[in-house]
This record gives C-alpha cells, sequence and structure tokens, in this order.
C-alpha cells in the first residue's frame, strides 16, 4: 500500500498525521509513505527527523482580506496545483490522507481529479475550512468529536475515530514515570502546561498559584512554562524564593519533549484545550482544569473545552475569569476531592480514544 499524507501550518495538523504514520509504519513496515506540506512551513522542521520523507509545495494560506496577499495565494496555489498533480502521478498512492490546513487542499484536489481514495481527519469539534470545503468529495471523514457531525452537509461518509495523537501515550505506568521525572511516587502530581510557546496570562496566574500555595505540602507540580516565558518565570520564582520553599515538590522545564512522561505522571493537568492535548488527556483518562486559548479561530478551544465540561471530565475557567486565587482555589479542591478526580476520570476516558490509529487505519485495510 502506498499513502500520501498531507496537512501543515501548525503542529495540530501535522502531529496526527505523524503519529498516525507511525502507527502504520509499526504495523506494516512494507507500506510506503510521503509526506507533502507547505514549503517554509513547520512540517519542514518536523517531519524529516521523524525519519518520513517530505515534498513541499509554493502554497500559502488566504488571507481574510482583499489584498496584495490574497492574489500572491491564488497564484500559488495554482501553481502548486500542477505540482501536486506531478505528486500524484509520480507517487501513485492508494490512499491520500489529511489532517487540515491549507497545506493540503492542492494535494487533495489533485487526489480527487486522479480518483484517488481520500480520508480527511478534524481534529477540532468546529471543522477548519479546508476540511468542510472538501468534505462532501471524498471517500470518508474521520472526527474526534462526535459534536463536529452538525457541521458537515454529507453525513454518509463521516467516521468517529478520534485523534491519532491519542495513540501515542499509555504506554508508560505512573510509577515509571514519576521515577524517570525524580518526583515522589505517592504525592498527588498536578501537570501545567500551556503549549510550546506558552502563554503569557496563565503564566502569570500559575505564578501567583504558586506564591499562594507555598504553604500547602500535599501536591507536587511540574511546570511547562513555554521557551519564551522560561527565564522570566525563573527569576520570579528565584526571587520569592520558592524554588527552595518548594524543592523537589516542583519542576519548572521550558518545553517538555517527552509529554508522555507528564502526562503519565498525572493526576490532575491545568492545561489549554488545543484537539492534541484533549486526545491525550482523555485517552489517558486525566482530570483537567481546562483554560481555553482565546486567541484562535472561531475560538474553537473554548467549543473543545465544553465538550469536556458538559461531560463532567473537566472544569472550565474562560481566560477573563482566571487569576491566581481561581486556580488555587479549583486545584486545591479537586486533590482534596478524590471521589470527584475518580468521577473525572471515568467520564475521560469515556470521550477518549486511545485505538484512534488503528480505527483510521481499518478504513484502509477493511
Amino acid at each position: 500500500m502506498r499513502i500520501i499524507l498531507t496537512g501543515g501550518g501548525t503542529g495540530g495538523h501535522i502531529y496526527p498525521a505523524l503519529a498516525l504514520a507511525r502507527y502504520i509504519k509499526k504495523i506494516d513496515p512494507a507500506v510506503e509513505m510521503l509526506f507533502v506540506g507547505a514549503s517554509g512551513g513547520m512540517e519542514e522542521k518536523i517531519i524529516p527527523p521523524s525519519g518520513f520523507s517530505l515534498s513541499t509545495l509554493q502554497v500559502k494560506g488566504l488571507p481574510r482580506r482583499v489584498n496584495f496577499s490574497l492574489f500572491k495565494a491564488f497564484y500559488l496555489l495554482g501553481k502548486s496545483s500542477a505540482q501536486a498533480k506531478k505528486i500524484i502521478e509520480e507517487f501513485k498512492p492508494d490512499y491520500v490522507i489529511g489532517t487540515g490546513g491549507y497545506a493540503a487542499a492542492p494535494i487533495i484536489l489533485a487526489a480527487l481529479a486522479c480518483r484517488v481514495k481520500v480520508i480527511l481527519h478534524e481534529q477540532n469539534v468546529i471543522p477548519g475550512i479546508t476540511n468542510r470545503f472538501l468534505a462532501p468529495f471524498v471517500y470518508r471523514v474521520c472526527l474526534s468529536f462526535a459534536a463536529s457531525q452538525k457541521y458537515f452537509l454529507k453525513q454518509s461518509n463521516l467516521c468517529l475515530t478520534g485523534n491519532p495523537r491519542a495513540s501515542e501515550v499509555g504506554h508508560i505506568s505512573k510509577s515509571t514515570a514519576r521515577k524517570i521525572l525524580n518526583m515522589d511516587p505517592k504525592l498527588a502530581f498536578v501537570l501545567a502546561v500551556g503549549g510550546s510557546q506558552g502563554a503569557a496570562k496563565l503564566n502569570q496566574c500559575m505564578l501567583d498559584f504558586l506564591f499562594k500555595a507555598s504553604g500547602e505540602a500535599g501536591f507536587q507540580m511540574l511546570y511547562i512554562t513555554g521557551e519564551r516565558y522560561y527565564e522570566k518565570v525563573i527569576s520570579s520564582l528565584k526571587d520569592g524564593n520558592l524554588l527552595e520553599i518548594y524543592g523537589l515538590r516542583l519542576k519548572v522545564l521550558p518545553y517538555q519533549r517527552e509529554m508522555a512522561l507528564g502526562l503519565a505522571a498525572a493526576d490532575l493537568i491545568v492545561t489549554r484545550a488545543g484537539a492534541t492535548t484533549l486526545a491525550e488527556i482523555t485517552a489517558l483518562g486525566i482530570p483537567a482544569i481546562i483554560i481555553p486559548s482565546p486567541n484562535v479561530v472561531h475560538n474553537h478551544q473554548l467549543i473543545n473545552a465544553r465538550e469536556l465540561f458538559s461531560r463532567e471530565a473537566a472544569v472550565l475557567i474562560e481566560e477573563n475569569q482566571l487569576s491566581g486565587e481561581v486556580l488555587k482555589n479549583n486545584i486545591l479542591s479537586l486533590l482534596n476531592d478524590p471521589r470527584r478526580l475518580d468521577l473525572m476520570k471515568r467520564k475521560s476516558k469515556e470521550i477518549g480514544f486511545p485505538e484512534a490509529a488503528h480505527n483510521i487505519y481499518k478504513l484502509m485495510t477493511s
């Protein structure tokens, strides 16, 4: 079998495709795969080091206003369509799998024109514009959330599979993860993370929380600041003597490459509502305090978070209501209520799809 995977622009489009590719290679090493993305995109930094071949197209996202950039984007779209058709004709895929983003459009359109079966994957509750436009014409549309169904005109090709990233967690035990992280095997463990770049308001409130909770000895924390804010956070913690007060109970990092370790160790997570993160925490059933980013298209993180909140799997705090005191009240309240944590864990697992990658692979082999 030969498969092209396409998607890009953000990690949210790239990492699900990469997780699926890894799973397929593990199950069937004979499968030949090619990634197709945008020239100059994040995919150029992520895909080749992961051991997969990447072809790129000269394509840009369409701006939301009529200006010179719009005309340039349309020109590049036409140019990339010819490039995409050539890739399809030379690689001769059995399937093209698109995970969203403007980088996916040219290769999917070329695949449809050449009568190649196309599978789309949507990570968020509210589908992206590329997936919504292409959905009626493809073989299957794979959803991460059941609530996405109402946004598609055609229903017969929809499949609820989950997000392939969910299949990459769960292989590490809690005890092993805590040992590797050098954290107490018995003390309640909180993971706080605001994304690879971090988030200013979330970091500000996390610092305030750590000051306010410095007299509490009943928890330990792995705090991922994001690279942009790490030095400022460490400086504030040192100025307040908090690194000495917390000691081994507080580990602060700019970035956690092996996020599966932190997730496996956690009894509670404080996080944004990116689709990949929610896929991972529901696969493991981690109770969550979710603070959606307000700076995303269609406010889709809030919509994602409401899915978990409505199912009693998470506490939802909008950023304009966030403070150190609010974090303290919610974190300590949950840690002191094991029955509620158990309920949240069960409800979270009900939403999760730990077999998501297999679910999508099955569509190509059954």
